[in-house]
Parts: C-alpha cells; sequence; structure tokens
C-alpha cells in the first residue's frame, strides 16, 4: 500500500544507527509515524515544525511501514535565534505528537498548526495569543471543546464569560461566579472574543489562558515537557507585556 502527503514534522527519535522514526501530522492521513532509512544524514529535514512531502508505503495498510520525505520548507531554522517562538513551536509539536490520535484525520488541527508556523516564521506579534487559541482548537478538534452556551445569555444581560468549570468545562457568566468561588478557572476574553482588541494581551492573560487550555488537555493527554516550558515563561513573567492580538 502506498499514499503521499503533505505533513508536518512532530517528532524523530533514532532507530538503529542510521534511520528513524518519524511522526508526522499529515493533512489527509492524521498523525502517522514510519521509518526513515538514512535519516542520519537528513537531520535538518526532520526538524519538528518543517513542512514536507511525505510518501509511506507498507505492505499491510496496520504496519509501521516506511516514508520517504522531500523537505518543502525548513520553517524550524528560522526560529533558532528567537528563543520564545522556538520554544511555541516546540510545545506545537509536541502537544500534537500527544494528543492527536494516531491515523485519524483532523484536517482542521493540520490547517491551524501550519497558519501558526507561519505566523511564528513570519514574525507575527500576536503569535502567544495564538497559540492559546490554537489549543481551543484542538480541544474542539478531539471533542474536548468548551461549552460556551452561556454565550447567548450573557450578551443579552450585557454580562460576560469569564469563567469556566474545571469539571464540566462550561464557561460561566461573571455575575453568576460567585456561586463556585475560587474553584473556577478564568476564561481571558481573548479566546472568545474575535472582536476583543486591547492594545496589547497581558502575559498574566497568556498565563491564564494556558492553565485553562492545559487543566482539560491534561485530563485527556498528557501535558509534554516543552509544553510545560512554555507556559512556564509566562508564570513567571516579573511584570506584565504586551502581547498584540494580531492573528492570522
Amino acid at each position: 500500500m502506498e499514499w503521499t502527503d503533505e505533513a508536518i514534522v512532530l517528532t524523530a527519535r533514532p532507530h538503529g544507527e542510521r534511520s528513524a522514526i518519524v511522526s508526522l501530522l499529515t493533512h489527509a492521513h492524521g498523525r502517522h509515524a514510519g521509518l526513515v532509512r538514512g535519516a542520519a544524514r537528513m537531520g535538518a529535514v526532520f526538524q519538528p515544525g518543517n513542512r514536507v512531502q511525505a510518501r509511506w508505503r507498507g505492505r499491510l495498510i496496520e504496519q509501521l511501514g516506511t516514508f520517504s520525505c522531500e523537505l518543502l520548507r525548513a520553517d524550524a531554522a528560522f526560529l533558532l535565534r528567537d528563543g520564545a517562538r522556538l520554544a511555541c513551536l516546540a510545545a506545537a509539536c509536541a502537544m500534537a505528537e500527544t494528543a492527536v490520535p494516531e491515523r485519524a484525520p483532523h484536517p482542521v488541527v493540520f490547517a491551524t498548526l501550519e497558519s501558526l508556523i507561519r505566523g511564528l516564521v513570519e514574525g507575527w506579534p500576536g503569535w502567544a495569543p495564538a497559540y492559546a487559541r490554537w489549543e481551543m482548537t484542538l480541544l474542539a478538534a478531539l471533542g474536548y471543546g468548551l461549552d460556551l452556551t452561556e454565550r447567548e445569555t450573557a450578551l443579552r444581560t450585557n454580562d460576560r464569560l469569564a469563567y469556566v468549570s474545571p469539571r464540566t468545562g462550561r464557561a460561566v457568566t461573571a455575575s453568576d461566579a460567585w456561586r463556585w468561588g475560587e474553584r473556577l478557572l478564568p476564561l481571558p476574553s481573548f479566546l472568545i472574543d474575535d472582536a476583543y482588541a486591547p492594545a496589547g494581551i497581558a502575559a498574566t492573560d497568556i498565563a491564564a489562558a494556558l492553565r485553562l487550555t492545559g487543566h482539560f488537555l491534561e485530563r485527556h493527554a498528557l501535558l509534554p515537557a516543552a509544553r510545560v516550558r512554555l507556559a512556564a515563561r509566562f508564570d513567571t513573567a516579573e511584570k506584565e507585556k504586551p502581547c498584540h492580538t494580531r492573528t492570522p
């Protein structure tokens, strides 16, 4: 059996002296792993975040099979001198590797991850809020999206959604939050309102957004080390720094 698809490199693990097991997020075939022979000579190709044209071959669809890959864009190389954006790229690829089911097509996750990577490479100032929104998209695509059914009620009563139940994932308006006290998770406005465009988004709001998405991602998957390190960048910020909301 054989197929060809565009893909984003997620991980590459050495296998023997010269080969590697490479995991890709493909457009039509989901997250898919395969053996790449001679990968030791192609280390620059299999960096997380790079875009490749992949051809998979296997006698049976259930087998690991082999990949042959052609590099389309070496996106990871553009971020080597920017530690923060490189950390974001590593977190996104690691999160996709951990959370996306193997061989289950998720074209929305692929398209939004591709858009996020393009923004990192092009230098979008809003990469941090864009990453938090991507995790919201990931949760929704996996069937664990937040329940925003109170949104219409909030609009009618001139209230706002401000918190999320850590148990049900249901959003709670600011006026109703007193019922549950400090058990609720803060819901930063930029996660739910595309029209929300202040001069900048504080690092504390990014940290709150990552704690929120991280709570539910950890419930249904694991938070990889790269994702934990990215969140720590905002948790330990000494003062608020604006992260502009410009998005793709």
